[in-house]
């Protein structure tokens, strides 16, 4: 039986709900979807691979889509080694064919130094250099290579194959500060101030992305306040990252417990900035969520040392089309001004597309279709209303400039909710009440779920306008109405 009594996923006599919109206004709505890549020794040969993917990425329209290279991904040295020497190929393999889609404007982040800075030659150790001048010096050569022609390092000169026509305006000075190479946050502070004044020196017309905290256990209480209260240099958006589990064994109801606390600490790090009047206006972007952040490590899993590493199904399974709109819902409605999924072409935990094949996922669909139906716009708005069941259905019902309406039901209802892990939800039918905000044109349906075509995507259908309307949403599942005046 479900949490409400009714059965399982494939029930015939779905739970009824209702939820009535109201022609009040509550605050904006603006979320950029975007996606990510991480060039590195197991990623970069994914356009190689896929060579249609750009098409595929395009269609996304991801916003700024993120770049993160670590291993041979960072171009200057080799881990293990004191070598200086630079080596773009691995970087660029997935940098040239994203700068060349969507908006053009990724956002590169320097996630970690060369390994002849850290001691040892090691990457997984503290920087020897703690005035971090030497990391500032490599910034630099990094945003001439992209912005401005290039640099010569011996007798070689380097220089991006896509400058001048692409550059790169975006960059994050660092990936999760709180769990590499043991800076503390006053050391990240110290970093951020040193290099983003060097980069601006190369390139004064650059953006910076500042922290994207790997966000738990109360690490953004320990970190924003130091960074906030110290940074004097040029912060365009502060961000971190989201992630519900490290274990593929928790249950569905754990991983889906977790959202508010996303929200909590968006909200508290709006309101740390507020301290600084230079910080008062930046954004927060979530620029790495998914549903499970684990990984394999020669086979086990790297958060849980003694158990076997197993893909969490749950990244790309119908429960990541009740999670995800979730989140997105609930994040938008704090105040988060992007949601980066991580990443585009992995598994089944993580990938919006396959890998090795470049065929779509389900996690595809929800993202091109949150993108679709609430694109980033300072005009909409969120609309107050009532529901008969807040607990289990996320309801965002939004107006834009134009005086369409689109209101987002995501079914994140769990059957079982001891045991449940990639369950199957519970079914709902959901009346929903528009009375109040006249008259429409036309209407639209889409419903993503367990029947959701991954290779085609879901059909949106054509509906007639009424006061009050229905979504049939069979277990995990979301069901996007969009009303035209």
């Amino acid at each position: 039986m479900g949490p409400n009594g009714g059965g399982g996923g494939g029930d015939t006599n779905p739970m009824p709900a209702s939820v009535t919109i109201s022609a009040a206004k509550t605050g904006a709505f603006s979320v950029a979807m975007s996606t990510s890549f991480q060039p590195a020794d197991w990623d970069y040969q994914f356009f190689t691979l896929n060579p249609t993917a750009t098409m595929t990425l395009g269609q996304l329209g991801p916003h700024h889509v993120r770049l993160q290279g670590i291993v041979h991904g960072v171009p200057q040295g080799s881990e293990g080694t004191p070598s200086t020497t630079w080596d773009f190929s691995t970087l660029d393999a997935i940098t040239q064919p994203v700068l060349g889609v969507g908006d053009h404007s990724p956002e590169f982040q320097i996630a970690k130094a060369p390994a002849f800075m850290y001691e040892s030659d090691n990457s997984g150790n503290a920087f020897t250099d703690l005035t971090f001048a030497q990391f500032a010096g490599y910034t630099q050569n990094l945003v001439r290579y992209y912005n401005t022609g290039g640099f010569v390092d011996g007798s070689t000169a380097y220089v991006s194959p896509s400058w001048p026509n692409d550059k790169i305006t975006w960059w994050g000075v660092y990936n999760e500060p709180d769990i590499n190479n043991g800076l503390t946050p006053q050391q990240y502070t110290d970093m951020y101030n040193t290099a983003v004044p060097a980069m601006q020196v190369i390139d004064p017309t650059i953006k910076f992305a500042a922290v994207e905290l790997a966000d738990f256990y109360g690490q953004e209480q320990a970190w924003i306040p130091t960074f906030v209260s110290g940074v004097t240099a040029q912060v365009d958006v502060l961000a971190t990252h989201f992630y519900s589990s490290c274990n593929q064994k928790d249950t569905d109801a754990t991983v889906l417990a977790t959202i508010p606390g996303f929200v909590t600490d968006v909200q508290a790090i709006s309101g740390q900035m507020a301290a600084n009047p230079a910080l008062v206006n930046v954004p927060v972007w979530v620029t790495e969520n998914n549903v499970n952040a684990d990984y394999s490590n020669n086979g086990m899993s790297n958060c849980n040392p003694n158990q076997v590493f197993v893909d969490d199904l749950r990244g790309s399974s119908p429960f990541f089309a009740a999670w995800r709109p979730y989140a997105f819902s609930q994040l938008g409605k704090a105040g988060a001004q992007a949601l980066y999924h991580w990443d585009f072409g992995a598994d089944k935990q993580y990938g919006e597309v396959d890998y090795n094949t470049g065929a779509l996922q389900l996690s595809y669909w929800v993202d091109y279709w949150l993108g679709q139906a609430f694109p980033p716009s300072a005009g909409s708005q969120v609309l107050q209303f009532t529901a008969s069941d807040n607990a289990e259905l996320e309801t965002l019902p939004v107006v834009n400039s134009d005086g369409s309406v689109v209101v987002m039901v995501a079914n994140h209802a769990v059957n079982t909710p001891a045991t449940d892990n990639n369950g199957p939800g519970v079914p709902f039918s959901v009346t929903v009440d528009v009375s109040a905000l006249g008259s429409f044109s036309s209407a639209g349906l889409l419903v993503m779920d367990k029947d959701t075509s991954e290779a085609n995507g879901p059909a949106e259908t054509t509906v007639t306008p009424a006061a009050k309307m229905t979504i049939d949403l069979n277990g995990y599942s979301v069901g996007i109405l969009t009303l035209k005046p």
